[in-house]
């Protein structure tokens, strides 16, 4: 049996770059998912930022980095 090669898979959606803002956010209303892999697969996944949901997530997980910050300066 043949190893698969995560460079080996095509998505229609991802590889598409008409879908990326400035050519880094991915951006696509007809994806349905809320974390995309990244273009080149082993960097990772991103976010669908046509989604509030994601902005939501986002905004969330810097206010909670923040917040810890300040806190460790304060104690």
């Amino acid at each position: 049996m043949k190893p698969r090669n995560i460079s080996d898979t095509f998505d229609p959606y991802i590889d598409n770059p008409e879908n990326y803002k400035w050519g880094i956010f991915y951006f696509n209303r007809n994806d349905r998912r809320f974390i995309v892999p990244k273009r080149i697969r082993w960097l990772g996944w991103t976010l669908n930022f046509a989604y509030r949901s994601a902005w939501l997530w986002l905004i969330s997980m810097v206010s909670i980095a923040i917040f810890a910050l300040i806190m460790s300066f304060i104690t």
